[in-house]
C-alpha cells in the first residue's frame, strides 16, 4: 500500500490542503476516509436526538392564516376574512345605491348612440372610465389602427349623409371599445379627425381623414351601423383584424339595385308626385317620361365629370319640356303638375334635413356647408327649370299660375301616391328591401296627418307640414333604435310627400312671368315648408328621447356654446 498527497490550492493558511487517498495498486476499490468535513454543519450527530423548540419560539409566516380561522374561507362576500374575488369593472358591484324609491339610470341600459352623446357633452375629466368592450394585448391597444379603424367607420357615415353628431358618437364608441378613452373626435363636412392623448403626461396623437366622395347607399350605412353596435357590445368579441375585415367588405358591396331600376323609380317617384298635386294618368306618364330623361342626362353629366350643379340644371330640364309641350299642344290636362312631379324627384330634402340637425345640434360649421349645398342645387333647379318656361313663353305656351294651387282632394287616390312616392324613393337612396315597406308606411302616417290637419282642419300648410314631420321623425327614430340601425333610412324617404314641390313651381312661374313679388313670396313660403319638414324631423327625434332609457335620466347636457355673454 502506497501513500500519496494531493495539492488542492485555493485555500487558506498554507495555501494547501492534503488529503489522505488509499489506492490499490492491484485495482482493488478504494474507501472513502471518514472526516468530519464530509458531513453538513447543520447535520445532527449520531445518537443525538431532533431537539424541538418551545411553541413560543417557533417562527411563523405573516401570511399564516392562524388556527380556527381556516372556516373563515367560506364566508359569505363582504366579510373582512373571506378571500378577494376577481371580477371585471363591468361586473363589479354598485359605487353608488341611489335613493330609496328612486330607480337608478345605468350607462349599459341605454342604446350606444345615447351613452356616448352623453359622454362626449362631458368634459374629459368627468367622463365613466369603464372596460373596454373588446380584448385587446398585454402590451396594450394599438393605438394607431385603432385611430385609422375609427376614421374609416366615420368617413362611411359621413359620406352617406350621417349627421356629425352621430358620426362623433359612432367614432366615440368604437375608440372606447378598444381602450382609447381619452379621445376627442371632429367632425367637419369634408373633414373627420381624432386625438388620442393616453395621459396628462404623454404626447397626443392625432390622425384625420378628409371625405372626398358622397354617395347615399343607407344599406351600406345599415352595415356600418351594426358593425358599430357588435363592437360596442361587451357580449360581441370583434377583434380588430375582423372589424377591418367586416369595413373592407362593407365597402366592396354592391349597391343593393341595378342601374335600370334605380331609373325606373325616379320616373315612379315623378309620376306618383303628379298624382300628388291632382295629375290624371296622362300626366303620369308624362311626368314619369320627363323624370327619366332628367336622370339619363344627369347620369351622362355624371359620366363626363361636370359637376352636380350642372347635372341638377341639366336634369330639371325634361319634365319642364314636357309641362311646356302640354301647353302648346292645348291638351286638356294639368300641366302643372308633370313639372311639379319633376321637381319633387329633385328637391333636396335629405341634404336640408341633414343641415337643419347640425345646426340645432350645435355643429354650425358642418350645418353651413351643407346649407351652402342645399342652396347651389336649388338654384340649379330654379335655372333650368326657368329657361325652359321661358323658352315656352317665348313660343306662345299661356300656363295658368293659379292651376298650380288649385290640388284636387282625392283621399284614397293620394295616400296610395304618397306611399309609391315613399317607396321609390326609398330605392333611390338604396335602402334595404327589408326597410322599405315600413318606410312607405311611415311616409303614409304623415300625409294623412298632413291632409287631416291642412285640408280637413284648415291649419295653414306651415304647422301642418310640422307636425307631420314630427311624427315621421318620432316614428323613424323609434323603428331606428328597435334594429340598432341609423334614422335616416326610416326618416329621409318618409318626408317625400310633404317637400314643397308646388310652391317651388308657382314661385319660378311668377318669377318667369315677371311677377317678382309673388314669385319670391312663393319661394319664401317653399323655404319656410322646408324648414318646417327639417325642423320637425328633428323634434319628433327629440321626442322619442322621452320613451328611451337614457343614462342619467335623461340629462344630455346641451351644447353650451352660445348663452348671451
Amino acid at each position: 500500500m502506497k501513500r500519496f498527497r494531493i495539492l488542492i490550492p485555493g485555500w487558506s493558511g498554507t495555501g494547501v490542503r492534503v488529503a489522505d487517498a488509499v489506492g490499490a495498486e492491484d485495482g482493488r476499490e478504494q474507501q472513502k476516509p471518514v472526516s468530519d468535513e464530509a458531513h453538513s454543519a447543520f447535520t445532527q450527530p449520531d445518537g443525538v436526538g431532533d431537539p424541538t423548540a418551545p411553541e413560543d419560539e417557533q417562527p411563523t409566516s405573516e401570511f399564516t392564516v392562524p388556527e380556527g380561522l381556516e372556516t373563515l374561507q367560506a364566508e359569505p362576500e363582504g366579510s373582512a376574512f373571506a378571500p378577494p374575488s376577481t371580477y371585471s369593472a363591468q361586473h363589479s358591484p354598485a359605487a353608488y345605491t341611489g335613493v330609496p324609491g328612486m330607480p337608478m339610470a345605468r350607462m349599459t341600459e341605454s342604446p350606444w348612440q345615447d351613452r356616448m352623446r352623453t359622454m362626449l357633452r362631458m368634459p374629459v375629466g368627468d367622463r365613466p372610465v369603464t372596460e373596454p368592450a373588446q380584448r385587446h394585448g398585454e402590451a396594450g391597444p394599438a393605438v394607431p389602427r385603432v385611430l385609422d379603424l375609427t376614421l374609416r367607420i366615420g368617413e362611411l357615415m359621413l359620406a352617406g349623409g350621417e349627421g356629425a353628431e352621430d358620426v362623433e358618437a359612432a367614432m366615440f364608441a368604437v375608440a372606447r371599445s378598444y381602450g382609447l378613452d381619452r379621445c376627442e373626435p371632429t367632425v367637419t363636412f369634408t373633414m373627420l379627425s381624432i386625438t388620442h392623448q393616453p395621459s396628462l403626461v404623454d404626447d397626443p396623437v392625432s390622425a384625420n381623414r378628409t371625405v372626398r366622395r358622397r354617395g347615399t347607399d343607407y344599406t351600406r350605412l345599415a352595415a356600418v351601423f351594426r358593425l358599430v353596435d357588435e363592437i360596442s357590445a361587451p357580449e360581441v368579441d370583434v377583434s380588430l383584424e375582423e372589424a377591418y375585415r367586416r369595413l373592407a367588405a362593407i365597402r366592396r358591396n354592391r349597391h343593393p339595385y341595378p342601374g335600370w331600376l334605380l331609373t325606373c323609380a325616379a320616373g315612379l317617384l315623378a309620376g306618383a308626385a303628379s298624382t300628388l298635386v291632382g295629375g290624371g294618368v296622362l300626366v303620369f306618364f308624362c311626368a314619369a317620361l320627363g323624370a327619366v330623361l332628367g336622370d339619363r342626362l344627369a347620369w351622362f353629366c355624371a359620366g363626363r365629370g361636370l359637376p352636380e350643379f350642372y347635372q341638377f340644371v341639366v336634369a330639371a330640364m325634361p319634365p319642364a319640356a314636357l309641362g311646356v309641350a302640354l301647353k302648346l299642344l292645348e291638351a286638356d290636362v294639368k300641366a302643372s303638375a308633370v313639372i311639379t312631379g319633376g321637381l319633387f324627384a329633385l328637391l333636396p330634402g335629405r341634404a336640408l334635413v341633414a343641415a337643419v340637425q347640425d345646426g340645432l345640434t350645435g355643429y354650425y360649421i358642418t350645418a353651413s356647408a351643407r346649407l351652402l349645398e342645399v342652396m347651389y342645387l336649388f338654384i340649379g333647379i330654379i335655372i333650368g327649370v326657368l329657361v325652359v318656361l321661358y323658352l315656352g313663353l317665348q313660343l306662345g305656351a299661356q300656363p295658368n299660375a293659379e292651376e298650380v294651387l288649385q290640388i284636387t282632394q282625392r283621399p284614397l287616390v293620394q295616400i296610395a301616391a304618397s306611399m309609391v312616392l315613399v317607396c321609390t324613393f326609398a330605392v333611390l337612396l338604396q335602402t334595404e328591401r327589408r326597410t322599405v315597406l315600413i318606410v312607405s308606411l311611415n311616409g303614409g302616417v304623415a300625409w294623412v296627418t298632413f291632409g287631416a290637419l291642412h285640408y280637413a282642419g284648415d291649419v295653414p300648410p306651415v304647422p301642418s307640414t310640422a307636425v307631420a314631420a314630427g311624427l315621421v321623425g318620432l316614428f323613424g327614430q323609434l323603428l331606428s333604435r328597435y334594429r340598432s340601425a341609423s334614422a335616416l333610412p326610416y326618416v329621409t324617404a318618409a318626408i317625400g310627400p310633404l317637400l314643397p314641390g308646388s310652391a317651388t313651381y308657382y314661385g319660378l312661374l311668377s318669377i318667369a312671368e315677371n311677377r317678382l313679388d309673388a314669385g319670391f313670396a312663393s319661394l319664401t313660403n317653399a323655404a319656410a315648408l322646408a324648414l318646417a319638414i327639417a325642423i320637425g324631423v328633428n323634434l319628433g327625434s327629440e321626442v322619442s328621447r322621452l320613451f328611451l332609457r337614457l343614462p342619467g335620466r335623461a340629462k344630455r347636457g346641451a351644447a353650451k356654446r352660445t348663452r348671451g355673454f
